[in-house]
């Protein structure tokens, strides 16, 4: 490892901390170093709130040092005026004579600008710099801004023998999860910005697809019911979260925090939500069920991450549990008390990122 590497995984480290702020914004982490010692350092608080190069800048004790250091940053720093004033001009004003970036922004009003604003001004530029470590730290946002969808999570429990659920009329669910995998699910609900579920799901397992066993907020709640058959009852429609709903009909009536989009279910109906969920600006989706939703986004091939608890349990028969691509994706393990999850990834779009336990 070199000098630069071993400051942008510092880098790295710092933007971390940024995880349940700084949506829909990247996590940025930055580092200012003057002969071999970091003088100062920074990362993106919240969304609205300083840049991590600008908390980096902030920090330092004695700004004259600046005119001989080297700033760190995971991402490009921004050239455009948001939020908050460009980066790029703070380090040109500061007189900081060179910047080691990790990776091109992806977000059109950024990428490239801010590394071309920098060089323009003098300044010696290196990109590049453990690049697939820093995209993979903002894999959700680069996939919004370069697919232009949303991120896609998976996450299902299976018996030892392959089932999701038993074969039911009535009654209760099947509870296959763990209290410890059932709290490190709710804490995955908390990193996505809306959770999913079909039909069926909803209207056996009743689920409210909140946020009960971790702190955080709420994920925005996503169903679809084609013909509108749901009962008005169940949790979903109970108003604590905002719930919508894909149709193919037209809304009867209203809901409290309830919002019906029509679809048409004519035609594949994933790619039409991905693009009404892009609209929005929710940059990540959590798929948890049931079967036939999940296999759907499988085959289509609208998925980045899948998470599959593997527990102990044989049901003998009943709903099995969704296939995966064993040529287009790896896997990694890690054990819960009795139970195993499964972690998997696509390697189509992150082949050059090594794997981890997202949320987990």
């Amino acid at each position: 490892m070199n000098e630069d590497e071993k400051y942008m995984w510092r880098c790295i480290r710092l933007a971390r901390n940024g995880m349940m702020g700084a949506a829909p914004n990247p996590m940025v982490g930055s580092v200012i170093v003057c002969d071999g010692k970091i003088i100062g350092e920074g990362y993106h608080r919240r969304c609205g709130q300083a840049h991590a190069e600008v908390n980096a800048i902030g920090s330092v004790r004695r700004p004259e040092l600046l005119e001989r250091s080297t700033l760190y940053v995971s991402l490009e720093p921004c050239s455009h005026y948001g939020k908050t004033p460009p980066c790029a001009d703070l380090i040109v004003e500061k007189r900081i004579p060179r910047v080691v970036v990790g990776c091109i922004d992806p977000f059109a009003r950024v990428s490239g600008r801010g590394i071309q604003k920098l060089r323009d001004a003098g300044i010696e530029v290196t990109v590049g710099v453990l690049e697939a470590e820093c995209r993979d730290l903002n894999r959700r946002f680069m996939v919004f801004q370069s697919e232009k969808r949303p991120y896609i999570v998976l996450k299902w429990a299976q018996s030892a023998d392959g089932f999701i659920d038993a074969k039911r009329e009535g009654g209760h669910p099947v509870m296959l999860s763990s209290p410890e995998t059932r709290m490190l699910t709710h804490k995955l609900r908390t990193e996505c910005k809306a959770i999913l579920v079909g039909r069926r799901t909803a209207l056996l397992d009743n689920p409210s697809l909140t946020v009960r066993h971790w702190h955080g907020c709420n994920p925005l709640r996503l169903v679809i019911d084609r013909e509108l058959t749901l009962p008005p009852s169940l949790h979903l429609f109970d108003g604590s979260a905002p719930t919508v709903v894909f149709t193919g009909a037209d809304a009867a009536s209203a809901r409290p925090n309830v919002e019906f989009v029509r679809l048409d279910f004519s035609t594949d109906i994933l790619p039409q939500i991905m693009a009404r969920l892009y609209e929005r600006g929710i940059q990540s989706v959590l798929v948890e069920g049931g079967q036939r939703t999940l296999q759907g986004f499988i085959d289509s091939g609208l998925w980045d991450e899948a998470f599959a608890e593997r527990v102990p349990r044989l049901l003998g028969r009943g709903v099995p549990a969704p296939a995966m691509p064993g040529t287009s994706c790896f896997s990694t393990a890690k054990r819960f008390g009795s139970d195993y999850l499964h972690f998997f990834r696509d390697t189509v779009r992150t082949a050059d990122a090594a794997p981890e336990m997202q949320g987990f």
